[in-house]
């Protein structure tokens, strides 16, 4: 396998009541339910993902 660098991003405020492109963004990102984890590649797409929805999700 080779060393590719990932980010853990969880869901920790709701997104209802946000615009719908935050919840597409949610949704995209892998996460569902509030406290949900996913990990994934850290490229520029995925850090720009978070950075939008920066106050809904905590990087671990």
């Amino acid at each position: 396998m080779s060393n590719t660098n990932t980010v853990t991003v969880k869901l920790v405020r709701s997104p209802i009541g946000c615009k719908e492109d935050h919840r597409a963004t949610v949704r995209g990102l892998g996460l569902r339910k509030l406290n949900s984890t996913s990990t994934l590649q850290d490229t520029p797409a995925v850090r720009g993902m978070i950075n939008k929805i920066s106050y809904l999700v905590q990087v671990l």
